[in-house]
Protein backbone atom coordinates (compact mmCIF):
# COMPACT_ATOMS: atom_id res chain seq x y z
CA UNK A 1 0.00 0.00 0.00
CA UNK A 2 3.07 2.44 0.60
CA UNK A 3 2.69 3.12 -3.84
CA UNK A 4 -0.84 4.63 -2.83
CA UNK A 5 0.77 6.20 0.32
CA UNK A 6 3.43 7.84 -1.30
CA UNK A 7 0.80 9.81 -3.87
CA UNK A 8 -1.47 10.50 -1.48
CA UNK A 9 1.23 12.52 0.89
CA UNK A 10 3.53 13.50 -2.20
CA UNK A 11 0.61 14.49 -4.71
CA UNK A 12 -2.45 14.89 -3.38
CA UNK A 13 -1.12 16.42 -0.13
CA UNK A 14 2.22 17.73 -0.79
CA UNK A 15 3.32 16.97 2.72
CA UNK A 16 6.24 19.28 3.70
CA UNK A 17 8.87 18.79 6.19
CA UNK A 18 7.67 19.94 9.53
CA UNK A 19 4.11 20.60 9.13
CA UNK A 20 1.55 19.03 11.35
CA UNK A 21 -0.28 16.10 9.96
CA UNK A 22 -3.05 14.53 11.18
CA UNK A 23 -4.74 11.20 10.27
CA UNK A 24 -8.40 10.81 11.48
CA UNK A 25 -10.12 7.27 11.10
CA UNK A 26 -12.43 5.21 12.81
CA UNK A 27 -12.52 1.85 14.41
CA UNK A 28 -13.40 -0.17 11.30
CA UNK A 29 -10.24 -1.92 10.08
CA UNK A 30 -9.13 1.76 8.13
CA UNK A 31 -5.37 1.34 10.46
CA UNK A 32 -3.56 -0.32 8.14
CA UNK A 33 -4.30 2.41 5.51
CA UNK A 34 -3.63 5.05 8.04
CA UNK A 35 -0.47 3.74 8.98
CA UNK A 36 0.97 3.15 5.82
CA UNK A 37 0.15 6.94 5.26
CA UNK A 38 2.00 7.81 8.76
CA UNK A 39 5.08 6.34 7.92
CA UNK A 40 5.49 7.99 4.16
CA UNK A 41 4.32 11.34 5.52
CA UNK A 42 7.04 10.74 8.72
CA UNK A 43 9.77 9.93 5.83
CA UNK A 44 9.34 13.21 4.61
CA UNK A 45 9.79 15.14 7.81
CA UNK A 46 6.24 15.77 9.32
CA UNK A 47 5.00 15.78 12.41
CA UNK A 48 2.40 13.02 13.10
CA UNK A 49 -0.74 12.58 14.81
CA UNK A 50 -3.44 9.62 14.61
CA UNK A 51 -6.78 10.13 15.97
CA UNK A 52 -9.27 7.35 16.38
CA UNK A 53 -12.56 7.71 16.76
CA UNK A 54 -15.89 6.05 17.04
CA UNK A 55 -17.53 5.69 13.58
CA UNK A 56 -19.90 8.54 13.11
CA UNK A 57 -23.82 6.95 12.28
CA UNK A 58 -24.28 8.54 8.66
CA UNK A 59 -22.63 10.22 6.34
CA UNK A 60 -22.64 13.86 6.72
CA UNK A 61 -23.09 13.53 10.66
CA UNK A 62 -20.58 16.14 12.69
CA UNK A 63 -17.80 14.15 14.08
CA UNK A 64 -17.22 14.70 18.25
CA UNK A 65 -16.18 18.09 19.91
CA UNK A 66 -12.34 16.26 20.13
CA UNK A 67 -11.96 15.84 16.54
CA UNK A 68 -13.53 18.99 15.19
CA UNK A 69 -11.01 20.93 17.78
CA UNK A 70 -8.10 18.74 16.84
CA UNK A 71 -8.49 19.32 12.75
CA UNK A 72 -8.34 22.72 13.62
CA UNK A 73 -4.59 22.65 14.48
CA UNK A 74 -3.53 20.23 11.67
CA UNK A 75 -1.79 21.39 8.89
CA UNK A 76 -3.06 18.50 6.26
CA UNK A 77 -5.72 16.02 7.49
CA UNK A 78 -6.57 12.74 5.81
CA UNK A 79 -10.01 11.52 6.74
CA UNK A 80 -9.91 7.96 6.65
CA UNK A 81 -13.54 7.24 7.67
CA UNK A 82 -16.48 4.40 6.92
CA UNK A 83 -19.15 7.59 6.65
CA UNK A 84 -18.24 10.50 5.51
CA UNK A 85 -17.04 13.46 7.59
CA UNK A 86 -16.35 15.49 4.38
CA UNK A 87 -19.75 17.48 4.53
CA UNK A 88 -19.37 19.30 8.08
CA UNK A 89 -19.04 22.11 9.71
CA UNK A 90 -15.19 20.38 11.25
CA UNK A 91 -14.32 20.02 7.74
CA UNK A 92 -15.32 24.02 6.57
CA UNK A 93 -13.94 25.24 9.77
CA UNK A 94 -10.59 23.61 9.02
CA UNK A 95 -10.24 24.44 6.10
CA UNK A 96 -10.98 28.27 6.69
CA UNK A 97 -8.11 27.83 9.03
CA UNK A 98 -6.00 27.04 6.07
CA UNK A 99 -5.72 23.45 6.66
CA UNK A 100 -5.53 20.83 3.58
CA UNK A 101 -7.57 18.22 3.68
CA UNK A 102 -7.76 14.56 1.87
CA UNK A 103 -11.23 13.07 2.59
CA UNK A 104 -10.83 9.15 2.31
CA UNK A 105 -14.68 7.78 3.06
CA UNK A 106 -14.91 4.19 2.82
CA UNK A 107 -11.58 3.49 1.65
CA UNK A 108 -10.49 -0.07 1.37
CA UNK A 109 -7.34 -1.45 1.13
CA UNK A 110 -7.30 -2.73 -2.50
CA UNK A 111 -8.05 0.91 -3.35
CA UNK A 112 -4.25 1.94 -2.45
CA UNK A 113 -3.09 -0.33 -4.98
CA UNK A 114 -5.02 -0.11 -8.02
CA UNK A 115 -7.89 1.66 -9.63
CA UNK A 116 -8.60 5.35 -9.59
CA UNK A 117 -5.25 6.42 -7.33
CA UNK A 118 -3.24 5.22 -10.87
CA UNK A 119 -4.87 8.01 -12.28
CA UNK A 120 -1.97 10.85 -13.42
CA UNK A 121 -4.16 13.96 -11.11
CA UNK A 122 -1.37 16.55 -12.11
CA UNK A 123 -2.36 16.00 -16.16
CA UNK A 124 -6.35 15.64 -15.20
CA UNK A 125 -5.88 18.74 -13.10
CA UNK A 126 -6.66 21.19 -15.67
CA UNK A 127 -9.26 19.91 -17.22
CA UNK A 128 -10.91 20.21 -13.47
CA UNK A 129 -10.37 23.20 -13.27
CA UNK A 130 -11.96 24.65 -16.70
CA UNK A 131 -15.25 23.10 -16.22
CA UNK A 132 -14.98 24.45 -12.63
CA UNK A 133 -15.06 27.46 -14.39
CA UNK A 134 -17.31 27.14 -16.71
CA UNK A 135 -20.00 26.24 -13.97
CA UNK A 136 -18.79 29.39 -11.98
CA UNK A 137 -19.08 31.68 -14.63
CA UNK A 138 -22.99 29.84 -15.86
CA UNK A 139 -26.48 30.84 -14.94
CA UNK A 140 -28.51 27.87 -15.64
CA UNK A 141 -26.92 23.96 -15.58
CA UNK A 142 -29.57 21.65 -17.92
CA UNK A 143 -28.43 17.96 -16.84
CA UNK A 144 -30.01 15.03 -19.00
CA UNK A 145 -29.34 11.33 -19.60
CA UNK A 146 -30.40 8.32 -21.71
CA UNK A 147 -32.22 7.12 -19.01
CA UNK A 148 -34.57 9.86 -18.45
CA UNK A 149 -32.63 12.51 -16.27
CA UNK A 150 -33.99 16.32 -17.22
CA UNK A 151 -32.88 18.16 -14.74
CA UNK A 152 -32.53 22.44 -14.77
CA UNK A 153 -30.97 24.17 -11.95
CA UNK A 154 -30.03 27.92 -11.63
CA UNK A 155 -26.31 28.01 -10.35
CA UNK A 156 -25.64 31.97 -11.05
CA UNK A 157 -23.62 33.04 -8.49
CA UNK A 158 -22.32 29.89 -7.06
CA UNK A 159 -18.74 28.52 -6.14
CA UNK A 160 -17.30 25.79 -8.92
CA UNK A 161 -15.67 23.65 -7.27
CA UNK A 162 -12.41 21.61 -8.75
CA UNK A 163 -12.16 18.47 -6.71
CA UNK A 164 -9.00 17.17 -8.54
CA UNK A 165 -7.56 15.02 -5.86
CA UNK A 166 -4.72 18.15 -4.87
CA UNK A 167 -5.14 20.76 -2.11
CA UNK A 168 -3.88 24.00 -1.43
CA UNK A 169 -4.29 25.74 1.76
CA UNK A 170 -7.78 26.12 2.67
CA UNK A 171 -9.19 23.33 0.42
CA UNK A 172 -10.40 19.64 0.66
CA UNK A 173 -10.37 17.06 -2.36
CA UNK A 174 -11.84 13.60 -2.08
CA UNK A 175 -9.40 10.70 -3.69
CA UNK A 176 -9.31 9.10 -5.88
CA UNK A 177 -12.15 10.79 -7.63
CA UNK A 178 -11.69 13.41 -9.94
CA UNK A 179 -14.53 15.68 -10.08
CA UNK A 180 -16.13 19.03 -11.11
CA UNK A 181 -19.14 20.15 -9.27
CA UNK A 182 -21.22 23.17 -7.99
CA UNK A 183 -24.12 23.76 -6.11
CA UNK A 184 -27.45 24.70 -7.41
CA UNK A 185 -29.15 28.13 -5.97
CA UNK A 186 -31.22 26.30 -3.17
CA UNK A 187 -35.02 25.71 -4.06
CA UNK A 188 -33.73 26.12 -7.94
CA UNK A 189 -33.67 22.84 -9.48
CA UNK A 190 -36.29 21.21 -11.36
CA UNK A 191 -37.39 18.04 -12.96
CA UNK A 192 -36.65 14.35 -12.78
CA UNK A 193 -33.57 12.06 -11.49
CA UNK A 194 -33.17 8.91 -12.67
CA UNK A 195 -29.85 7.07 -11.19
CA UNK A 196 -28.65 3.85 -13.00
CA UNK A 197 -25.17 3.60 -12.32
CA UNK A 198 -24.86 3.50 -8.33
CA UNK A 199 -25.96 4.98 -4.58
CA UNK A 200 -23.05 4.00 -2.75
CA UNK A 201 -24.63 4.54 0.72
CA UNK A 202 -26.90 2.53 3.30
CA UNK A 203 -26.15 -0.68 1.60
CA UNK A 204 -27.82 0.19 -1.72
CA UNK A 205 -24.66 0.06 -4.25
CA UNK A 206 -24.49 -0.73 -7.75
CA UNK A 207 -28.06 0.41 -9.49
CA UNK A 208 -30.15 -3.03 -10.08
CA UNK A 209 -33.12 -1.28 -11.48
CA UNK A 210 -33.58 2.63 -12.36
CA UNK A 211 -34.29 4.95 -9.24
CA UNK A 212 -36.24 7.40 -10.14
CA UNK A 213 -36.45 11.31 -8.44
CA UNK A 214 -38.94 13.79 -8.75
CA UNK A 215 -37.32 17.58 -8.03
CA UNK A 216 -39.63 19.95 -7.27
CA UNK A 217 -38.41 23.82 -6.26
CA UNK A 218 -34.79 22.67 -5.30
CA UNK A 219 -36.10 19.57 -3.33
CA UNK A 220 -36.77 15.63 -4.22
CA UNK A 221 -40.59 14.49 -3.58
CA UNK A 222 -40.76 11.40 -5.45
CA UNK A 223 -39.30 8.26 -5.40
CA UNK A 224 -39.79 5.48 -7.15
CA UNK A 225 -38.00 2.39 -8.34
CA UNK A 226 -37.49 -1.16 -7.28
CA UNK A 227 -36.14 -2.55 -3.84
CA UNK A 228 -33.01 -0.05 -3.74
CA UNK A 229 -35.23 2.90 -4.14
CA UNK A 230 -37.55 1.61 -0.85
CA UNK A 231 -34.29 1.93 1.02
CA UNK A 232 -33.25 5.22 0.09
CA UNK A 233 -36.72 6.51 0.61
CA UNK A 234 -37.70 4.71 4.21
CA UNK A 235 -33.96 5.91 4.59
CA UNK A 236 -34.60 9.43 3.95
CA UNK A 237 -37.76 9.49 5.88
CA UNK A 238 -36.65 8.27 9.08
CA UNK A 239 -34.63 11.50 9.44
CA UNK A 240 -37.82 13.50 9.43
CA UNK A 241 -35.78 16.42 8.30
CA UNK A 242 -36.70 18.05 5.01
CA UNK A 243 -33.40 19.02 4.07
CA UNK A 244 -32.57 15.44 3.32
CA UNK A 245 -34.22 16.64 0.52
CA UNK A 246 -32.64 19.04 -1.05
CA UNK A 247 -30.66 19.32 -4.44
CA UNK A 248 -27.00 19.86 -2.95
CA UNK A 249 -24.71 19.04 -5.81
CA UNK A 250 -24.43 18.60 -9.23
CA UNK A 251 -20.90 17.40 -10.70
CA UNK A 252 -19.27 15.03 -13.54
CA UNK A 253 -16.77 12.23 -12.95
CA UNK A 254 -13.36 12.87 -14.62
CA UNK A 255 -10.93 9.69 -13.62
CA UNK A 256 -10.37 7.39 -16.17
CA UNK A 257 -9.03 5.11 -13.65
CA UNK A 258 -11.95 4.63 -11.83
CA UNK A 259 -14.30 1.56 -11.53
CA UNK A 260 -17.31 2.02 -10.70
CA UNK A 261 -18.07 -0.93 -8.01
CA UNK A 262 -20.25 0.12 -5.44
CA UNK A 263 -17.58 2.19 -3.40
CA UNK A 264 -18.48 6.33 -3.38
CA UNK A 265 -15.08 7.82 -3.64
CA UNK A 266 -14.68 5.36 -6.76
CA UNK A 267 -17.89 5.66 -8.35
CA UNK A 268 -18.38 8.99 -8.44
CA UNK A 269 -15.04 9.58 -10.36
CA UNK A 270 -15.93 7.16 -13.19
CA UNK A 271 -15.44 9.29 -16.56
CA UNK A 272 -18.81 9.22 -18.25
CA UNK A 273 -20.41 9.54 -15.20
CA UNK A 274 -22.19 12.38 -13.54
CA UNK A 275 -23.72 12.46 -9.74
CA UNK A 276 -26.73 14.61 -7.81
CA UNK A 277 -25.80 14.85 -4.47
CA UNK A 278 -29.03 15.49 -2.21
CA UNK A 279 -28.72 16.86 1.71
CA UNK A 280 -26.45 19.35 3.02
CA UNK A 281 -24.56 21.63 1.13
CA UNK A 282 -22.43 23.73 3.11
CA UNK A 283 -19.36 22.71 1.96
CA UNK A 284 -19.81 23.15 -1.74
CA UNK A 285 -20.96 26.57 -1.78
CA UNK A 286 -24.43 26.39 -0.35
CA UNK A 287 -26.30 26.81 2.77
CA UNK A 288 -27.99 23.79 3.94
CA UNK A 289 -26.56 21.97 6.62
CA UNK A 290 -28.82 18.49 6.63
CA UNK A 291 -28.35 15.21 8.46
CA UNK A 292 -26.49 13.62 5.20
CA UNK A 293 -25.39 13.55 2.07
CA UNK A 294 -26.19 10.99 -1.03
CA UNK A 295 -24.72 10.93 -4.03
CA UNK A 296 -26.90 9.69 -6.90
CA UNK A 297 -24.63 8.28 -10.20
CA UNK A 298 -25.71 7.96 -13.34
CA UNK A 299 -24.21 6.88 -17.01
CA UNK A 300 -23.42 8.72 -19.99
CA UNK A 301 -24.99 12.57 -18.74
CA UNK A 302 -25.15 15.56 -21.70
CA UNK A 303 -24.33 18.98 -19.21
CA UNK A 304 -25.06 22.42 -20.85
CA UNK A 305 -24.20 25.72 -19.29
CA UNK A 306 -25.66 28.36 -20.58
CA UNK A 307 -27.09 26.83 -24.10
CA UNK A 308 -23.42 25.76 -24.43
CA UNK A 309 -22.69 21.66 -24.69
CA UNK A 310 -19.90 20.98 -21.94
CA UNK A 311 -19.79 17.69 -21.75
CA UNK A 312 -21.31 14.33 -23.44
CA UNK A 313 -20.99 11.13 -22.39
CA UNK A 314 -16.93 10.78 -22.89
CA UNK A 315 -16.42 14.07 -24.88
CA UNK A 316 -15.36 17.39 -22.76
CA UNK A 317 -16.01 20.75 -24.78
CA UNK A 318 -13.81 23.18 -22.38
Amino acid sequence: MLKGARALVDVCARVRGGEDILVVTDMKEKLSIAKAILSIAKDRGANINLLVMEPCGSPGQEPSRVVSNAMLGADVIFCIVSNSITHTYAVKNAAAKGARIIAMTDFREEMMVSGGIEADFEALRPICKKIAQVFEMGKTLHLTTPRGTNLVANIEGRRGNALCCIVEPGEFAPVPTVEANVSPVESSAEGVIVCDASIPYIGIGLIEEGVILKVEKGMVVEIEGGRQAKVLRENLASYKDKTVYNVAEIGVGLNPKCRMCGIMLEDEGVLSTAHVGIGTNITLGGSIKAPIHYDLIMWDPCVVVDGEVIISGKDIYV
